[in-house]
């Protein structure tokens, strides 16, 4: 049975994965009350695009999404879509285990029956591959559908953008995000006089003068969990920060001398100043350790701040400080890049695709992204909105006030000056690959394998991967 995750709890900054199912609870505008869907019922801002939201009116369309706050905070908003549009809007609820498979079986039968959904953005080399989903250049260049001034495409953080894009074209339009950042005990670094890491030398070090197990006080703690979206969402960072490089295309290597030091760092780091279970935790069970006091510092999506925030069941709100991805020994830090974008489904017809697009410039426009985070009447204030304007706004920041210090600037700078597009490698056969990784990863963490045995064999398996 599937562990429940400390984020269902989550009451005050939901991010990419946290406080699943807790919008159902929270976001929907039939248990908020039946005015709130249009006590902000001003479509004025809207209707200031030069163009006619109303040329795919009688269309209906459907919209896949995972049961999580952020987009609970969308759904509340239904009302405001279908009166500006015409369009009959339709969401439904997909647990984050199935989306994927979902929309992919849908895709490739060509049955239509997501207009869009809610993508991972390592999928869009097989859905171009494929092609499976529109280009959406054409209708970002289309004054009759889009206009400019009005959506700024620019202003979407450039690191979603590039994820979502394949050969320079979007494919996808992010509607939320992460970054991963350093999460640290004020208290405790102050304590120790020291600063959060700005090399992995320096994390090392810090976890060491934590380290004190006898007291149920570990020094770091990073994910574990066999997984494309779990050590798999740590590991590239750290192979990157050891100078790493994937290749490209039917050329994936994944053994080289880097890829064996970072491996072998992970390993030996956690070995040494982490609770021996984390070999076996997921994001959730890193957080609600730091949140009970077991954890110094981890690295992980800015998101979780909602778990470690929560009065309810955090032990160290008022003590949590953030900072930056440490530089890895190449001098480069390297930080995920993920977001949820919404796709065109190609095999729509001409109109849904219109309609599909009017959808997808609705929920991205900077307008709506205001209305589901500090314009939100519910507690569920979004963290992870997809403008660096918004971002650098004062309603942003007061609303993430209570995340602790330095949340916004460690988020912002590593959003600005540390992503990678290339963190993880963008080809088709990325699903096989991720979780061909995943397990290699695992087995050396489990110490049923050395580094560079399990990487040897992952290369192996990965070859005949891409011959197909």
């Amino acid at each position: 049975m599937k562990k429940r995750s400390p984020m269902d709890h989550a009451p005050q900054l939901p991010g990419r994965r946290n406080a699943l199912r807790m919008g159902a609870a929270l976001g929907a505008a039939g248990v908020l009350g039946p005015n709130f869907a249009f006590a902000q019922d001003d479509l004025a801002a809207y209707r200031s695009a030069k163009i006619n939201w109303k040329q795919a009116e009688g269309e209906s369309i459907t919209v896949a999404v995972i049961p999580a706050s952020y987009f609970e905070n969308l759904i509340s908003l239904q009302p405001q879509f279908e009166t500006l549009t015409g369009i009959k809007l339709r969401f439904e609820k997909v647990p984050p285990g199935q989306i994927r498979q979902k929309a992919m079986l849908d895709l490739s039968s060509k049955t239509a029956t997501y207009a869009t959904h809610a993508a991972d953005p390592m999928y869009y080399p097989l859905y171009v591959a494929n092609k499976w989903a529109e280009p959406l250049d054409k209708y970002l260049n289309d004054a009759s559908l889009t206009d400019p001034a009005w959506f700024r495409f620019d202003d979407i953080i450039k690191a979603w953008r590039d994820a979502d894009s394949v050969d320079g074209k979007p494919y996808g339009i992010p509607f939320d995000g992460e970054v991963t950042v350093q999460v640290y005990r004020k208290d405790l670094y102050e304590a120790k006089g020291l600063k959060p890491a700005d090399t992995y030398e320096q994390l090392v070090a810090n976890a060491k003068a934590l380290n004190d197990p006898a007291n149920r006080t570990y020094g770091l703690a990073l994910r574990g969990f066999s997984g494309a979206g779990q050590n798999m969402y740590i590991y590239p960072s750290l192979f990157r920060g050891f100078g790493g490089s994937w290749g490209s295309g039917n050329n994936i290597v994944v053994n080289s001398p880097e890829a064996v030091r970072a491996l072998t760092w992970y390993v030996d780091t956690l070995t040494a100043y982490a609770p021996p279970a984390v070999r076996n935790w997921n994001w959730p069970d890193i957080a609600d350790a730091f949140s009970q006091g077991t954890v110094a510092t981890y690295i992980d999506a800015h998101s979780s701040a909602a778990v470690i925030n929560n009065p309810e069941k955090s032990k160290v709100v008022g003590k949590i400080a953030y900072a930056r991805w440490p530089k890895g020994p190449n001098g480069k830090r390297v930080t995920s890049i993920w977001n949820w974008g919404f796709p065109i489904n190609a095999a729509l017809s001409e109109k849904a695709k219109r309609a599909t697009w009017l959808f997808i410039q609705w929920a991205a426009s900077a307008e709506t992204q205001a209305r589901t985070s500090w314009k939100f009447a519910g507690p569920a204030k979004r963290s992870g909105i997809n403008r660096m304007s918004l971002w650098r706004s004062a309603d942003f920041a007061a609303a993430m006030k209570g995340a602790g210090d330095n949340f916004i600037p460690a988020a912002l700078e590593s959003l600005e000056h540390d992503t990678d597009v290339d963190w993880r490698p963008r080809v088709p056969q990325w699903p096989a690959i991720g979780e061909t990784m995943a397990t290699a990863i695992q087995a050396a963490l489990v110490g049923q394998k050395k580094p560079k045995e399990a990487l040897d064999e992952a290369q192996a398996r990965i070859q005949q991967i891409l011959k197909g």
